[in-house]
């Protein structure tokens, strides 16, 4: 019986008990109808939630319809939500699917909370699962792509992952409960529904027990997976730094270019971009990569790893406070040996100071020498990685640089024996 197999499944991946008010995703097609009705024979006490995406018409209108009278007869609370899909998808410039599944699950979450549910049940079975391994494996994917569905995500669970399609519409049919249809289930357009409606059942006619084979075969790496992320985890800590990675350790992990995928995927880079990023470890430093958010910067044995800041503004404020203070001096008066405090001749200062990132072709005269120096160069010397470079600030008097922020200041701004007034201009990063 499916109602046996769904209450050994709720109870051995301990998705919720009988004290737990459950939300169902309700759309109204066999897979959640199924769901409700089993949950309520067995006893659990639930709500349901419907999404109205306006994508279908008169087809989404009948689907509402639908599950109303349904809840009504069962005496279901049920909780309906109207979206302007297609207007959130242009808006946010992402796929109609996307936009659906993002304004569902955000929703279903708000109203689990209002409703002090315990989980949100949504109805993915068995061949939901095989679907999504098979379309994971078209499209390329690391080990975590061919887990298939899992049953639990944060408050999300699925208790039909241990049933197929054909065993619902078998329930349905013996209990002589109606549902609605989804057309766009029924058209080829999409990958999914190609695999569905074409690969599987070729697939089927090769080997009749296909969809267990592949289901045992997610369970399996599911095993695997385990293992995997400990090796990862382990792996990433060994090359890790503050910056980003250490590249002749990660060379030297047993897998480093999988390693170098699941450090990098997550923060947005494909497969491709993670093979021209490992490919580049041993080129030249200066190379650059970038996901939407993040950016890689190949720099001597570092791959430097930096959330993209967004300047909006030309005139940067500098990310630290700073203060100036003009003094009289007499002779008994002591530089500061602190490089967060510059000490200027005020007479040598015949321009407005201000505070700028420095620019390629930035010179200075370094205190304590007589020629002039490039910044680019300097910063070379003193080991700076070029995200530290970019970061560099520099006090300009006018034209001319008075003071290499938190290195040195410039020779031509120097205090000596026959200066009788200083500025002095702290800086503090916190």
């Amino acid at each position: 019986m499916i109602s046996g197999k769904v209450a050994q499944f709720i109870e051995r991946e301990n998705l919720f008990s009988l004290k737990d008010k459950v939300l169902v995703a309700l759309s109204g097609g066999a897979d959640s109808v199924a769901l409700l009705r089993l949950l309520i024979t067995m006893g659990y006490s639930c709500e349901a939630a419907h999404c109205n995406f306006h994508l279908r018409g008169e087809e989404s209108d009948r689907d509402e319809a639908f599950v109303r009278d349904f809840c009504s007869a069962l005496n279901v609370s049920l909780f309906v939500q109207h979206f302007d899909t297609a207007k959130v998808a242009n808006e946010q410039h992402i796929s109609i699917e996307m936009a659906a599944r993002d304004l569902r699950y955000a929703w279903f979450e708000e109203l689990r909370r209002e409703r002090q549910a315990a989980v949100i049940a949504v109805a993915h079975h068995k061949d939901d699962s095989v679907e999504t391994f098979l379309l994971n494996l078209l499209r390329g994917t690391g080990i975590n792509g061919l887990l298939g569905i899992r049953p639990v995500n944060g408050f999300v669970v699925r208790p039909l992952l241990c049933v197929s399609r054909a065993e619902i519409l078998a329930y349905l049919e013996k209990i002589g409960q109606t549902f609605v249809t989804d057309s766009t289930n029924l058209q080829d357009e999409y990958t999914r529904n190609q695999i569905r409606l074409n690969l599987l059942p070729l697939m089927q006619r090769i080997n009749p027990s296909v969809q267990d084979t592949i289901i045992n075969t997610t369970l399996y790496l599911h095993e695997v997976y385990a293992v995997y992320k400990k090796g990862v985890a382990d792996g990433v800590e060994r090359v890790r730094t503050s910056r980003g990675l250490l590249i002749d350790a990660l060379l030297q992990e047993p897998a480093p270019e999988a390693l170098l995928h699941e450090v990098l995927y997550p923060l947005g880079f494909n497969a491709s971009q993670v093979k021209d990023v490992f490919y580049a470890l041993r080129s030249q430093s200066g190379k650059q990569f970038a996901s939407k958010e993040w950016r890689v910067i190949k720099d001597r044995n570092e791959l430097l790893i930096e959330k993209i800041q967004v300047v909006e503004d030309t005139n940067e404020i500098p990310h630290f406070h700073y203060t100036m203070e003009e003094m009289e001096i007499s002779g008994q008066f002591i530089v500061p040996k602190d490089k967060c405090v510059a000490c200027l001749d005020a007479a040598k200062i015949d321009g407005e100071l201000n505070f700028r990132r420095w620019r390629h072709g930035d010179v200075f005269v370094p205190f304590g020498m007589k020629g002039r120096k490039n910044i680019s160069d300097y910063l070379t010397d003193r080991k700076y990685s070029l995200l530290q470079k970019e970061k560099q600030w520099v006090l300009c008097c006018g034209e001319q640089i008075a003071w290499l922020v938190g290195e040195r200041i410039d020779n031509r701004f120097s205090v000596n024996e026959n200066t009788r007034k200083v500025v002095i201009i702290r800086v503090d990063y916190d």
